[in-house]
């Protein structure tokens, strides 16, 4: 019976951790999703009896997200900048992890010393430095106006969409690279050089190898860094900070920071917690499935 449980055991912590810090936050944020509001201060009344809970702020939540509605639009907006994000990152990224996996040998040791080191920066820092640059007279409205691309700078901080989706890429990427490095350095090279030995040329040995080999760490990687995004307000609200480019993140933040609508906020925050879900579940599934065919393709 102790040998039973040994081992199990170890894992009480981490269960005690998640359940403190997690479940129970979560259960707060539904409380007050269907809880009710204080007629004098306007402040939340979370319900915990799931028997007494309101539904109208989550019906008002969702009936924003049809077609048309304010909500739609805004989701609309963030699923758009997280896909542009996305996108610029892998292909930022994934030249630089395949460099890093297949053709730096001496001075990879140090091209991974330069990735880790924005992770020793606070985000905060490096969006301020990244608000110096896009400033009217900041480097970059410089630069391209030296070349001649402009003629006079640029409003990149007055709500611009691409300035918002540069950020993302900017702040995001790093976290993207190391888990495709990962991937790419634990694919065998004998299996590039059979492609090879069959009279592939190095592109199709990429594109028909290496490429599908990797798909798995470009979707880990991909939900890595798009979960945060979806949830991200702070790099709006510093790069941007106009209802032009407002994302869910910064819906959340009004309606709990500077609104009276909390319910509305925590709502917001289920329905987004629910589609990350579907989410995280889709790449679960993906995984549980590819783990089982290399299993019976072992056998």
């Amino acid at each position: 019976m102790t040998r039973r449980w040994f081992w199990p055991s170890f894992a009480l912590p981490g269960v005690a951790w998640l359940v403190l810090l997690f479940l129970v936050p979560t259960y707060a944020v539904v409380a007050v999703t269907f809880g009710t509001v204080d007629p004098i201060f306007s402040q939340p009344v979370p319900v915990w009896n799931p028997l007494h809970w309101q539904f109208a702020g989550m019906r008002s939540v969702l009936a924003g997200l049809e077609p048309g509605h304010a909500f739609w639009t805004v989701f609309v907006r963030t699923f758009a900048y997280v896909a542009l994000s996305l996108l610029g990152c892998l292909l930022i990224g994934y030249p630089v992890a395949y460099y890093l996996a297949r053709h730096a040998r001496r001075t990879k040791g140090l091209l991974l010393v330069l990735l880790v080191i924005p992770f020793w920066v606070s985000y905060l820092m490096r969006m301020l430095a990244w608000i110096g640059l896009l400033l009217p007279d900041g480097l970059v409205n410089k630069t391209l106006m030296d070349v001649g691309i402009l003629s006079r700078p640029y409003g990149w901080l007055d709500g611009q969409a691409s300035s918002v989706v540069l950020a993302l890429i900017y702040g995001y990427v790093p976290y993207l690279i190391l888990p495709l490095y990962a991937t790419l350095d634990r694919i065998d090279r004998s299996v590039l050089e059979a492609g090879r030995d069959l009279g592939a040329s190095p592109i199709r040995t990429f594109l028909h190898v290496t490429l599908p080999l990797s798909r798995h760490g470009i979707l880990a990687a991909s939900v890595l860094i798009a979960l945060p995004m979806f949830g991200d307000y702070y790099t709006n609200d510093l790069i941007s900070n106009s209802p032009r480019t407002s994302m869910i993140g910064n819906q959340i933040n009004l309606f709990f920071q500077e609104g009276t609508q909390r319910t509305v906020g925590a709502s917001l925050v289920i329905v987004l917690s629910v589609f990350l879900a579907l989410l995280m579940s889709y790449y679960l599934w993906v995984t549980v499935r590819a783990s089982a065919e290399t299993k019976e393709s072992l056998l």
